[in-house]
């Protein structure tokens, strides 16, 4: 076989054909020893590395990884790319800290020179935790949403992202109108929709910051355009909820502001939900509209713990998120370990294959990006990541006493950080590397 025109990637290799059952490994396709081959970009073969060479490949022509794993990109459903200089911001639950420290942050994005620099920073700290695809809030202002698409089709990568709307209960500075946020997105969604590998979707932050005017305006968006997503916020705290009482007192409840104007769907997706009725349930199922699990977020803010088991059994999409600003890290790996304990708190288990599942295909699937990326089907989008599984005397340490995959699995779901993510590749090609960044190669840009 020759190599002309492909790229060969040799290490152990995990991706995911389905929902992986943990007894059975139904779903599951790793290989210890493994071949990624591309071309174009795009995934051609992923076999065993024996297979490879039975049919002839001198396998010499391989880049190769030794003890490392590879798998697809890692796929973050739900994050604010200004919310980047708030992270770790000390004290407050939800509403006290938007007003404390992200509409202050957020008010530096009028500045178009400001908000280029911050959405490189931003990409490029997703690129160093192994996400290469996520779901993103910009701002109030349509240059931080220029700026967020134009950095993205830079590097070549699938985003979804959308012009926040807000036009009320909020800092004047920050806030827009109804017929200002039509126009606005109206002009994002025709320069940038649907170009390349970029999607849009209507943002309006929360229910409480847009007037019954301004959510009218985004249904109307919704059901112009074909393929639109939408992002919002959903009974993440419950002063949120309480004040949702009083600024919509004709609404059956949370949700129902948001169904009265007819923004639910399977391109929905709605920030955390920890607090919904069974009547909200159902109505999530029955329109398939997802929830975006921020566990770092929920226990940071003291929001709450999402019972999983509950939002599964009612047959709603969940996806894994991060929620930076709110959440305390961009890796998924550790937003994984986070979201173990809180399902420990409760009786529930998180087992690392269905957890890593989750990460890639799992979110790819609930994104509806699962014909693009999320695992190593011929024809996939080659997004991935070459993990380190010891990058640290504490994980070589408990590297090596690991038994099985799933106890190595869960060490790195568990330890992980971004310090497992020795390299990126976007279509194929390296987007970042640990020792290009350690020798000083890669700069923070802000």
């Amino acid at each position: 076989m020759s190599l002309l025109g492909l790229q060969a990637f040799r290490a152990r290799i995990l991706h995911f054909t389905d929902m992986p059952d943990a007894v059975t490994q139904a779903g599951v396709e790793y290989f210890e020893d493994g071949v990624l081959l591309l071309e174009n970009g795009r995934v051609k073969k992923v076999a065993s590395a024996q297979a490879f060479a039975d049919d002839g490949f001198d396998l010499r022509e391989c880049e190769h990884f030794p003890e490392h794993l590879i798998m697809p990109g890692f796929i973050d459903s739900h994050v604010h790319y200004p919310q980047t200089d708030v992270i770790a911001s000390y004290g407050n639950q939800l509403l006290d800290w938007l007003n404390q420290f992200t509409f202050p942050t957020e008010l530096q994005f009028a500045e178009p020179e400001f908000a280029a620099i911050a959405a490189e920073q931003f990409l490029q700290l997703l690129l160093e935790n192994g996400t290469t695809t996520a779901m993103v809030y910009t701002t109030v202002f349509a240059q931080s949403t220029e700026a967020f698409f134009s950095a993205a089709a830079k590097k070549n990568l699938r985003m979804i992202a959308g012009k926040v709307m807000m036009d009320r209960n909020a800092p004047a500075g920050l806030l827009d109108t109804p017929e200002s946020s039509e126009h606005d997105n109206r002009q994002i969604i025709e320069r940038w929709h649907q170009q390349g590998r970029l999607h849009y979707a209507l943002t309006p932050r929360f229910a409480p910051t847009s007037s019954p005017e301004q959510l009218a305006v985004t249904g109307k968006l919704y059901r112009d355009y074909s393929d639109l997503y939408l992002q919002t916020h959903l009974s993440e705290n419950h002063q949120e909820i309480a004040w949702i009482k009083q600024l919509f007192p004709n609404a059956r409840d949370y949700l129902d502001v948001y169904d009265s104007f007819g923004l639910l769907g399977p391109r929905s997706i709605f920030g955390h939900g920890i607090h919904l009725s069974d009547v909200e349930l159902n109505r999530l199922a029955e329109t398939q509209s997802g929830i975006a699990f921020c566990p770092t977020s929920n226990l940071f803010l003291g929001s709450g713990l999402l019972d999983v088991a509950r939002i599964e059994a009612a047959k709603i999409p969940l996806s894994i998120a991060t929620d930076v600003g709110g959440g305390t890290s961009f890796s998924l790996l550790r937003t994984l370990a986070e979201a173990y304990k809180i399902l420990q708190l409760q009786g529930q288990k998180l087992h690392p294959l269905k957890g890593l599942y989750m990460a890639t295909l799992g979110n790819a699937r609930a994104l509806h990006l699962d014909s693009h990326i999320g695992n190593f089907a011929p024809g996939k989008e080659a997004d991935f990541v070459v993990l380190n599984l010891s990058p640290t005397p504490l994980q070589l340490s408990r590297h090596k006493k690991t038994s099985c995959l799933a106890d190595t699995l869960f060490a790195l779901m568990t330890l992980g950080d971004e310090h497992n993510i020795a390299r990126t590749y976007i279509m194929g090609k390296l987007a970042f590397s640990r020792s290009a960044r350690a020798q000083g190669d890669l700069q923070w840009l802000i």
